[in-house]
């Protein structure tokens, strides 16, 4: 995977950014169409929820793309934060490969 210094777009600002604002959806229709409470879209929003298997699905089932496309935003939102992250880095680098474990 090819990993950059900038920090990739989460799920919260391509969730508002490119499908929330050009539709006019509020957070509480977009609720209401995926069947979940409104603070569960904020937290989305926010930034503050992960997306899970089954908030990709019902995503990709509102929006009509693939949950694919929600779990790698998110994948790759994980990755960089755990890559620059000065505490995962050091818990990464304690790791041993199997070849050098023995």
């Amino acid at each position: 995977m090819l990993m950059t210094k900038r920090k990739p777009a989460t799920v919260g600002e391509i969730l508002v950014e490119e499908f929330m604002r050009p539709l006019g959806l509020t957070q509480g229709a977009l609720a209401e169409a995926m069947g979940v409470p409104r603070k569960h879209v904020n937290e989305l929003c926010n930034d503050r929820r992960s997306v899970t298997a089954p908030t990709a699905l019902i995503l990709a089932r509102v929006f009509g793309n693939s949950p694919d496309f929600w779990l790698n935003v998110q994948r790759r939102t994980d990755l960089w934060e755990a890559t620059h992250s000065p505490r995962e880095m050091a818990r990464i680098e304690r790791a041993k490969p199997l070849s050098s474990a023995a």
